[in-house]
């Protein structure tokens, strides 16, 4: 429970709870001197707040205190989970929930905090014995029957925060009703008194936590190996890859999936193999970020290699650096991966006869609508879904049940991609390898990802995607979001950067699909979208889990300067009434 406006009382004797039994004696000394030094701005910063669950789980900054991440709000979280779990009915006895951890600081603890606590509720818990990427955890919540599964992972964010995520039984990240039932259940757990714990070595013993490893990566690595196209490339292939795992879970799997297939020129970023929860080599362990990339482009340069492939820290996203003819270097956006990833499988599923019936791609209605024309030119229906992966795996749960579709790939602009079903969360594992693919393919026909890249654009427009991420902090900074959103919903726009307005959708209010056939109805989100009579379009949300509001300007021209310079004008229409309405 979110708690606002304590006074400077109530906040001390919140800190005072943790400074006595059953908290540690480093929990208790660090509270207590905080209490001494009479440190009022730290101590409402760790207590005036509980840190918030929200309905995929909870993110926050390694620290002592009921806003933070530390063993006891892990703790009280998975109580409140395990309680719902419990009280689920037609559940198989005893339950079983799964556990992986990356390789931030203190996940490991907060992993095994999680697993001795779901296992002294009477969940059977199998946690990996070491780092794991998160799309294996997805995989194996499905593989070993469970009903549940975490993730202890901050994604990409920096090493000062760490995270827990909940997944469900069918390897995604919860959704309705699951979602809100959870955060009901966590916000009962008013004390660490709530919390049944007992002993981590005993409950090993007894059976009730299992160590799991190399036999679910083989498990795992074998249903990626699925989703591969061409497998006869690499090993004829002289391509160079360049692999950084950025300090995390990439690693485990990666290079030695690379290694077996075939590719005999790759090179790892050394130092950045190592795991590190301190991100040492870079300043944000995010592979969307330039400076976290240049460790590996230098390699790329000097090794005259054909792709530099990134994965974050819990390796479900991917970035690429590419090189041209001419050897120089770019930075490809997520959009443009998505693109890359799914022309070629597309193109290539079709010519070796692949392509399954009614075969469908969902991306997220944020992402650039060059994914929609790919989609629509092999023959597939593009469906659009509201921002989260988890919603891309609630299309891969419809299609399964209704028998209507088969999934083929699923993208979001943030550099998310997932070409199968074996997981039900983005996989940065199989991308990488599908990538590397796509680089063999290319060589082998004397071209490069740049020359794919402007095939793409020739085909279908140049598109140009910007996001404009405006923070508004405080209490005051919420209430000044929500205005915005009100204007835009109260005066509708009938062009933005002098193009006509085809069609304003507002995704709280109005009655959405996710194709043009009116498949399945989404659920209301906080999202107006204008989309534009040139096949542009520009889309507004709050972000989910931080102060600030997002606009999404995705662009289509004849080239990209022209896609570019629609972009500016469009920014230029949204951007100076969102600055007046932030200044009023």
């Amino acid at each position: 429970m979110a708690l606002t406006q304590l006074t400077k009382e109530e906040i001390l004797e919140r800190a005072k709870v943790w400074t006595k039994a059953p908290y540690s004696k480093e929990c208790i000394d660090e509270i207590s001197g905080l209490i001494a030094a009479g440190d009022d701005k730290e101590l409402a910063e760790r207590f005036s707040l509980d840190l918030d669950f929200g309905t995929g789980g909870m993110r926050g900054l390694i620290r002592f205190g009921t806003n933070g991440m530390n063993v006891y709000t892990v703790a009280k979280a998975t109580q409140g989970l395990a309680n719902y779990v419990l009280n689920q009915k037609g559940v198989e006895m005893p339950p079983k929930a799964a556990i992986a951890f990356d390789s931030r600081n203190f996940s490991r603890d907060f992993a095994k905090e999680a697993a001795t606590v779901l296992a002294t509720n009477g969940i059977k818990t199998y946690l990996f014995d070491d780092i794991r990427p998160t799309p294996e955890l997805s995989f194996t919540v499905r593989e070993l029957g469970c009903i549940t599964g975490i993730v202890i992972t901050a994604s990409h964010n920096p090493k000062e925060y760490n995270g827990y995520k909940v997944y469900w039984n069918d390897g995604s990240q919860v959704i309705t009703p699951h979602d809100k039932g959870i955060i009901t259940e966590v916000k009962k757990i008013a004390a660490i008194e709530d919390v049944k714990k007992g002993s981590y070595d005993e409950l090993i013993k007894d059976g009730m936590i299992e160590i799991i490893g190399s036999a679910i990566d083989k498990r795992f690595m074998e249903e990626v190996d699925k989703v591969l196209i061409n497998k006869d490339l690499p090993k004829t292939s002289d391509i160079k890859i360049v692999y950084t795992p950025l300090h995390g879970t990439g690693a485990k799997l990666i290079p030695a999936a690379l290694k077996e297939i075939g590719y005999k020129n790759v090179y790892l970023v050394e130092p950045q193999m190592i795991p590190d929860g301190n991100f040492s080599t870079v300043a944000s362990p995010n592979p969307e970020e330039p400076v976290a990339l240049e460790m590996g482009t230098k390699i790329l340069k000097e090794q005259k290699a054909d792709i530099l492939i990134a994965t974050d820290p819990d390796a479900d996203r991917t970035g690429i650096v590419i090189r041209d003819k001419a050897g120089n270097t770019q930075i490809v956006t997520g959009n443009q991966i998505g693109a890359i990833l799914e022309y070629y499988i597309l193109s290539a599923r079709k010519a070796a006869g692949k392509m399954p019936p009614n075969p469908a791609v969902v991306k997220t209605v944020v992402t650039t609508n060059l994914q929609d024309e790919i989609a629509k030119s092999f023959g597939a229906t593009p469906f659009n879904v509201l921002t989260g992966f988890k919603f891309i795996a609630q299309k891969i749960r419809n299609f399964e049940a209704d028998k209507n579709y088969n999934y083929v790939f699923g993208c979001e602009e943030s550099y998310g991609y997932l070409p199968g079903t074996y997981a039900r969360d983005k996989d940065s594992i199989a991308s990488a390898l599908l990538l590397s693919e796509c680089a063999a393919y290319l060589k082998s026909k004397g071209l490069v990802f740049a020359d794919y890249l402007e095939e793409i654009f020739q085909r279908y427009g140049y598109y140009y995607d910007k996001t404009k991420s405006i923070t508004i902090k405080g209490l005051a900074g919420m209430a000044k979001i929500a205005e915005i959103m009100k204007y835009f919903r109260d005066n509708p726009l009938s062009q933005v950067g002098g193009i006509d307005v085809a069609k304003r959708i507002d995704f709280q209010n109005d009655t959405v699909y996710d194709c043009k056939d009116n498949v399945y109805a989404l659920p209301p989100s906080n999202v107006i979208q204008y989309q534009l009579a040139d096949g542009s379009k520009v889309t507004m949300r709050p972000s989910g889990t931080e102060p600030k509001i997002k606009i999404y300007f995705s662009t289509k021209g004849k080239t990209m300067a022209e896609a570019q310079a629609i972009a500016e004008k469009c920014q230029d229409t949204i951007l100076p009434v969102i600055d007046k309405l932030i200044g009023e």
